[in-house]
């Protein structure tokens, strides 16, 4: 087992790495930016080393820098956490290269899932379910069109590189083609640096269902079932649940051992999560994410597992410590995500935490690095706070969020725990009756 691990990230989630390493008897190492120097994460570690100034590029982003901390605390594996360099398959080589572990999936599995067009294709030979589409990239206009005509309007055109919602555009017509495929081609390139994009079947009313999967690397992989990331505002996800609303026993087996099955034959390592698109009892891959989510806590709730601490063990060489006969759904789970955004337009709040009060009691599950005083810098992704609860039922669960929210207290910037407020009040989310494009359609509706 590891002596010291750097987490190679910051807020809540560096938080979250560093109590399952305290919890294992490990030392913890923080990195931070000029900006972040009385930040949370920073304060709990063992140690702390700056890296750069305030811009991500310089510093969280700085792999010498990155690399540098290790060599100069003796830390011996470095944990990523989500974003940042999570999935930056060259990242993970350089780190191997100086005899360092990391926390995850192999520079490969990064790479072949990284490339939309390439995961698509790994995963339709594993025998997994995809979106029907274009075979591999779309080059021109034309060939877009012929796409068009063959699987029917309407059609999403995807960079191959993407993520977050950036180029993706939905085309319904022969005529809204042309539009789309240049914004997604100059999309790609402007975020990603990378124009290639291919074309799916743009589904009407589907849900998006994400399954959990654990591989220890030497051939042996589980699932630990699915979450509901319906309700989602410009491709964001915003509330997530575990087990979904639609998901029966028999379908949740189903197609979670197709996917710990698919996991397996690639000798997959660590945490990864499987995205599909489900409609009429019908799943659809999308995507994978060859690290730990956002949302992982709903995961953990419902099956009482600590998938950190798991990620450390097979990084270390040790098996998992469960097996898939050992993971049954005990209780329902469902986390919302509290950015630093003033409503409507959503837009970012950074500012000073005047006053800062976590919710507790049963079932309570606050993932935050906030405190009074704290202020959120204006440099980094607007999350400051999951909020996670869990229930012996959805209705019990979906008690106890409203409860929860009620006592909630971030005072001194606008945050998006009003939303939450007001969206449980909806009869759609208290029957789960929702699919992806519900949320927009609401917020239009109550935010004009």
């Amino acid at each position: 087992m590891f002596d010291k691990i750097l987490i190679a990230n910051r807020g809540e989630i560096a938080l979250r790495v560093i109590r399952a390493a305290r919890e294992m008897g490990i030392q913890s190492v923080a990195v931070h930016s000029t900006a972040d120097s009385d930040a949370m994460h920073v304060r709990m570690a063992d140690e702390a080393i700056c890296i750069g100034p305030p811009s991500a590029t310089q510093s969280y982003l700085s792999i010498p820098a990155i690399i540098s901390a290790c060599e100069i605390t003796g830390a011996q594996a470095i944990h990523p956490g989500y974003g940042f360099l999570s999935e930056n398959a060259a990242f993970v080589q350089i780190v191997e290269d100086h005899d360092l572990t990391f926390i995850g999936p192999t520079a490969e599995h990064i790479r072949v899932m990284g490339d939309k067009i390439t995961a698509k294709e790994t995963m339709r030979k594993l025998g997994v379910p995809c979106v029907p589409g274009s075979e591999g990239g779309v080059d021109t206009l034309e060939d877009a069109l012929k796409i068009g005509e063959e699987f029917g309007y309407p059609v999403i055109i995807k960079a191959t590189a993407g993520g977050g919602g950036k180029g993706m555009k939905v085309a319904r017509s022969a005529d809204e083609m042309k539009s789309a495929f240049q914004t997604a081609r100059a999309e790609g390139k402007s975020n990603f640096g990378n124009s290639d994009v291919y074309i799916e079947k743009y589904l009407t009313t589907p849900r998006h269902i994400e399954i959990q999967v654990f591989g220890d690397g030497k051939g042996r992989a589980v699932h630990l079932g699915e979450r509901d990331c319906s309700l989602q505002r410009r491709h964001q996800k915003v509330f997530e649940e575990a087990p979904g609303p639609a998901i029966d026993a028999a379908t949740r087996a189903r197609i979670g051992k197709i996917c710990a099955d698919a996991m397996a034959d690639i000798n997959y390592i660590g945490a990864g999560t499987i995205e599909f698109l489900f409609e009429d009892g019908e799943f659809y891959f999308i995507e994978m994410n060859t690290r730990l989510q956002v949302e992982h806590p709903v995961t953990e709730g419902v099956f009482g597992v600590d998938l950190v601490r798991e990620q450390i063990r097979v990084a270390a060489g040790l098996p998992m410590s469960f097996t898939q006969d050992d993971l049954q759904v005990q209780g329902h789970a469902i986390e919302v995500r509290i950015n630093a955004e003033k409503l409507p337009n959503f837009s970012p709040c950074p500012g000073k935490i005047t006053q800062f009060h976590a919710p507790g009691g049963l079932g309570v599950r606050m993932d935050s690095a906030l405190y009074d005083g704290y202020s959120i810098p204006p440099y980094y992704d607007s999350l400051i706070a999951k909020l996670i609860v869990q229930g012996r039922d959805r209705p019990e669960a979906l008690a106890r969020l409203h409860r929860a929210l009620g006592e909630l207290i971030v005072d001194g910037i606008d945050t998006t725990i009003p939303l939450f407020r007001d969206l449980l009040r909806e009869e759609a989310i208290q029957t789960g009756d929702y699919n992806i494009h519900w949320l927009e359609k609401w917020l239009a509706e109550t935010y004009p």
